[in-house]
């Protein structure tokens, strides 16, 4: 039953996510949806709540697929400065698909709409995200393999060096290259600073 349930709830997904991508969100409806996906209205609502709640979903899974670490299982796996490389190139190879384009774009518009979504959907879908690498980080220090006086701080300034301005250059439809040479370059001087093993 929980199998049906998870392939019901991909298949709506992946509907949606066709669709959106395709037509736009505005002018998909739920009922294009369900037609396209099988099922009911009422599952979508259920599962969902309404349309922001799929394009909430859809976000979720991506970003679950391209960027899912279990960082506590990987702490001594690697060194920590190979760890938070490999993470950058994911980070900015999950960015510059242009399905991720497409739907930041799609997120972006809605929000502008409706700002409780923009607030609701980050809170949502990037919300927590850091905590793991912020328990990682403090772990790190603890066994002497880094020195971050301040982990909350380290994470936003290593996703500030990851991101840069790829972001606006990947809505703007100027696809940065996930050069690895020049990501490495980028954290150089954070893995330096706070002593990354």
């Amino acid at each position: 039953m929980i199998h049906r349930r998870e392939d019901r709830r991909n298949a709506i997904l992946d509907a949606a996510e066709e669709l959106f991508l395709d037509q736009g969100f505005d002018r998909v409806s739920l009922a294009a949806i369900v037609k396209r996906s099988g099922g009911s209205l009422a599952t979508v609502y259920d599962m969902f709540g309404n349309k922001q709640g799929l394009l909430r979903a859809m976000v979720v899974r991506l970003v679950d697929r391209d960027l899912d670490t279990n960082w506590s299982t990987e702490l001594d796996a690697a060194p920590p400065s190979a760890q938070l490389r490999e993470l950058a190139y994911r980070i900015r190879g999950h960015m510059c698909q242009p399905k991720v384009v497409a739907l930041n774009r799609i997120v972006i518009q809605e929000s502008l709409r409706d700002p409780a979504f923009g607030r609701a959907f980050h809170d949502q879908v990037y919300g927590g995200r850091g905590e793991e690498l912020i328990e990682c980080f403090w772990q790190w220090t603890q066994q002497g393999r880094a020195n971050f006086d301040d982990p909350v701080a380290a994470v936003d300034l290593y996703l500030s060096i990851v991101i840069g301005d790829s972001q606006q250059e990947a809505l703007l439809g100027v696809l940065p290259n996930v050069d690895r040479a020049a990501i490495d370059w980028r954290l150089a001087p954070f893995l330096t600073y706070f002593k990354v093993a």
